[in-house]
């Protein structure tokens, strides 16, 4: 069993940047993708960026390549997602999630294990 608790979120204002980290227990993540969900009021929850168990790729969602940042370090135990230049509709409870599979999921339905979520608000 694998838990994850995000931390990081809050209020930023448009153009500002947080760090959302995503540490894990139970069991090393060394071998596990890890992905970055978020979702908006009334809106499905989608993937904005998820990371190779090695860290030698990544995924970005449309909406915020060039923005955001995904990283992790094995030894930590921890995934990150730095969110640059962020703007309202970045507005979102953002999750982290992880499956035991070499390849990068980037639907939920890839994930097995999630988070509770991280707030994240951005004012005009």
């Amino acid at each position: 069993q694998v838990q994850l608790v995000e931390s990081g979120g809050g209020l930023v204002q448009a153009g500002g940047s947080l760090r959302l980290s995503c540490a894990a227990s139970g069991r090393t993540l060394s071998r596990y993708a890890m992905g970055w969900f978020r979702q908006a009021p009334g809106k499905e929850r989608e993937c904005v960026a998820a990371i190779k168990w090695s860290g030698s790729r990544t995924y970005y969602g449309d909406s915020v390549k060039g923005r955001f940042t995904i990283s992790r370090d094995n030894a930590k135990n921890t995934v990150y997602l730095q969110m640059n230049s962020l703007k309202p509709e970045d507005t979102a409870v953002y999750y982290c999630a992880a499956v035991d599979n070499i390849a990068i999921p980037t639907t939920t339905r890839g994930y097995k294990y999630w988070g509770q979520g991280t707030q994240v608000t951005v004012s005009s």
